[in-house]
């Protein structure tokens, strides 16, 4: 009889270490590396394969003329030269980074306020009530009808382009806060609080790690909001001591008639947009999700 029961426990352990030993390999993380072959046909491949693809049909209409005014569609080779011309003369790497220094310091700025903002709405009732449904308001309402208003308030200046930026990426930014705050399982909240960690404790060491998905999610909108804001305040508010940035640069094309600068300056500012998303963003999101468990590599 002892044998027997010894045979079932060690039947019942061995289960149980076959169990955990099965948990443990799907909530460890592969870390080894992809080859370069299997990167460049997933990842790099792919993206290159539908640049050619719009240049291909680019050029099919302009050569068989099924648009044959070069002033409503150039050729691609001539918008080529107008971005060649501008790196020769010192001026393409002005043009990128007058907005993107611009972008990028106005985004901080937002970021500063949109922070606390979105807690003080998560966390506070009366607040939420209060402003919540405003915020929600001002994330639909349209970046370029904050430039009117700055330019009288503010002038022609660069603090006109920070007060768009902020007040197109703020809210944004505070609502992806507020929604990653409101995913968070109330069971962690319970468990801070039973460990003392209460008040700016909980919300630093509960709140904030549990709400990050979310709060990257509004950062990655905040950008995109940011950047919109800056454009539309280029092209609308144009003054000689503002320098040329890339919206500026599309304001120019458009009274020139200059088509091929039209297109130089919408290529340049959809280069620089997805660049700050794959070398920040999208780096940021998958890192807080594989910390979580939330995205497994394959």
């Amino acid at each position: 009889m002892a044998s027997t029961d010894t045979t079932i426990a060690d039947k019942d352990g061995n289960d149980l270490a076959g169990l955990e030993a099965g948990l443990d390999a799907l909530e460890t993380v592969q870390t080894s590396r992809k080859p370069f072959r299997q990167t460049l046909t997933e990842k790099i491949l792919p993206p290159v394969l539908a640049v050619a693809l719009v240049l291909a049909l680019w050029q099919a209409l302009v050569s068989f003329k099924v648009v044959d005014d070069p002033t409503k569609l150039p050729a691609p080779s001539a918008v080529w030269d107008v971005v060649h011309t501008a790196w020769l003369q010192g001026e393409l790497l002005d043009y990128i980074w007058t907005s993107v220094s611009r972008g990028l310091l106005g985004f901080c700025f937002a970021l500063l306020i949109g922070t606390p903002l979105g807690l003080l709405v998560a966390r506070v009732k009366f607040i939420r009530a209060a402003i919540g449904p405003i915020l929600s308001g001002l994330q639909s309402l349209p970046s370029v009808a904050w430039v009117p208003p700055a330019v009288i308030w503010l002038g022609l200046n660069n603090s006109m382009m920070y007060a768009v930026i902020l007040l197109g990426a703020v809210p944004s930014i505070a609502n992806g806060l507020v929604s990653g705050v409101d995913q968070v399982p109330p069971l962690f909240l319970r468990a801070g609080r039973t460990l003392g960690a209460t008040g700016l404790k909980g919300t630093w060491h509960i709140v904030l790690p549990a709400a990050l998905p979310g709060y990257v999610a509004g950062l990655k909108q905040g950008w995109a909001f940011s950047w919109r804001s800056l454009m539309a305040a280029e092209i609308i508010a144009s003054f000689p001591d503002l320098g040329v940035g890339l919206g500026q640069l599309l304001e120019n094309g458009r009274n020139a008639s200059d088509m091929a600068m039209v297109f130089e300056a919408i290529l340049l500012i959809l280069i620089v947009g997805i660049a700050i998303d794959l070398l920040i963003f999208s780096p940021l999101e998958r890192w807080v999700l594989r910390s979580r468990g939330l995205l497994v590599r394959r």
